[in-house]
């Protein structure tokens, strides 16, 4: 049975914050122009989502998708308090993309975006943005990957991609660095676990876009 939405974060309205009802939410997102909420299962992804960027929410598919229920409900393997994450690239190298969603519903924690980098990379720091984001929300939960090599080069805390560095990947390499060092430099007892697509289907955080 899909999470029914208990908590309402109005980012746009007449008295921006956190509802517990869909009535007070209503009240306060009435007669606005440019309105921006969404409804969350729990208080603690409601009150991470107020402090960010509505845009990351807004105007997003329902985080109760039935495929993805379905998924979840089918596979009682699956630890669905945890975050998982996924990387999208348009051509390899290419534009690329990362975001780390929770499990249990899809909902959306972080997403970031390069002009030009490779799948590899973006898994690789799709895992280590999950870490840092638990360590400065206070959160304590396994984070799921797809990618093996990703997952092999946390091991090592080093990014191993054969990508040129040059002037338009220059900004990519600073955030690889970055990563690098928060790995070198913090310590973590999350597990990161293989997400099992052939068992499972696509992970959660998938774009969607194969």
């Amino acid at each position: 049975m899909a999470k029914k939405n208990r908590f309402y974060v109005v980012w746009n309205g007449h008295a921006p914050g956190i509802y517990t009802s869909w009535e007070e939410c209503q009240k306060n997102i009435k007669g606005v122009s440019n309105v921006k909420y969404k409804g969350f299962p729990t208080q603690e992804e409601a009150e991470i989502a107020f402090e960010e960027d509505p845009d990351l929410y807004w105007g997003k598919k329902d985080s109760n998708d039935k495929k993805l229920q379905h998924t979840l409900k089918s596979n009682s393997n699956i630890i669905q308090n945890s975050l998982s994450v996924d990387a999208a690239c348009s051509g390899n190298p290419g534009v690329m993309e990362y975001q780390g969603v929770y499990t249990a519903t899809g909902t959306q924690a972080f997403v970031q975006k390069f002009e030009l980098g490779t799948n590899n990379i973006g898994e690789f720091l799709a895992i280590v943005h999950g870490l840092a984001y638990q360590k400065q929300h206070k959160l304590n939960i396994p984070i799921y990957s797809d990618s093996k090599i990703a997952m092999t080069w946390i091991k090592a805390k080093k990014c191993r991609s054969k990508l040129d560095r040059t002037q338009q990947t220059e900004q990519l390499f600073q955030v690889i660095k970055r990563a690098e060092d928060w790995l070198k430099n913090n310590s973590y007892t999350q597990p990161i676990l293989k997400w099992e697509t052939k068992l499972w289907g696509e992970i959660p955080a998938d774009f969607g876009r194969k």
